[in-house]
């Protein structure tokens, strides 16, 4: 069967909203139009073919499909100041870290406009940021969540399964703003937090030639887009605090065994974390 040829709108072309233009255009016939606040970097989309052309005021109508890839707090402004613009049945989905923050505020103003407003997390992306860092198989693998008080609709579901596994994800999974918030709190957020303080400790400075894979996996997600998950971290903060407090006394439950060269506790709390990753790794 062919495949339906869409207009998909992206606002933001920085790593992720680069890399679904770049994904669009290399596997599908679908028709990308996008805008960036930095203009250079939408003119560079449109030199490369990344984009067919400019969404704006005229052609923002012609949107089958909307992705919104900008922070939080941006993608309510930008949604909530065009949302008239919108022709019923086009289908809005953020790409922001956090769910309830969006949707307890862009829900009702789809229900109120006539568009379907979904929230979305692509599972993927990179070190570093940026369109220049954008590639079109960033998604290969990936699952691709979407999150919304109440989705029953299961033909616009298996719709939204063919469009992203075109892109190259994996799984599509289906969850509410709030579960969503509490797991990424543990899965993302707690692995970055954790990454940026350990590097802190000043023997990092003193690693060269002591330091192998354990060091690089630990550290990989200490560079990061500071503005972005200052904002992410805060409108996920009690799960997140939730998280790190947690963690704190595993830690300090380690830091108490070892200090009492305890032998029997420490192999107690080694063995433990074995198993739980036992069972993480069993139960995917």
């Amino acid at each position: 069967m062919t495949e339906q040829k869409l207009t998909v709108g992206i606002v933001g072309l920085g790593l992720i909203g680069g890399s679904f233009a770049k994904a669009l255009k290399a596997h599908t016939p679908h028709t990308v139009l996008a805008d960036d606040k930095d203009k250079t970097t939408l003119l560079a989309a449109q030199m490369t073919g990344d984009i067919d052309g400019v969404l704006n005021e005229s052609s923002l109508p012609q949107c089958d499909i909307l992705l919104l890839s900008l922070y939080p707090q941006a993608t309510v402004d930008w949604l909530s100041e065009r949302a008239e613009q919108l022709e019923p049945g086009c289908t809005v989905i953020d790409c922001c870290g956090v769910k309830r923050f969006v949707c307890e505020r862009l829900e009702p103003l789809a229900a109120k406009h006539g568009f379907l407003f979904l929230g979305g997390h692509p599972m993927a992306g990179a070190q570093f940021s940026g369109f220049s860092h954008a590639r079109d198989n960033l998604f290969k693998g990936a699952s691709m969540i979407l999150a919304a008080g109440e989705i029953n609709d299961i033909r616009l579901l298996e719709r939204l399964k063919d469009f992203f596994t075109a892109l190259g994800f994996e799984k599509l999974t289906v969850t509410t703003p709030q579960e969503h918030d509490r797991i990424i709190a543990y899965t993302s957020q707690l692995a970055h937090v954790v990454s940026n303080a350990y590097i802190k400790s000043p023997t990092a400075l003193r690693r060269s030639g002591f330091s192998a894979g354990s060091f690089r996996d630990m550290t990989r997600v200490a560079r990061l887009n500071v503005p972005m998950w200052t904002e992410l971290f805060l409108e996920n903060g009690d799960f997140l605090a939730d998280e790190i407090d947690l963690l704190a006394e595993h830690l300090q439950a380690f830091s108490e065994a070892i200090r009492a060269k305890d032998a029997e506790r420490l192999a107690a709390l080694l063995e433990d974390g074995a198993k739980q990753k036992k069972k993480t790794i069993t139960s995917r």
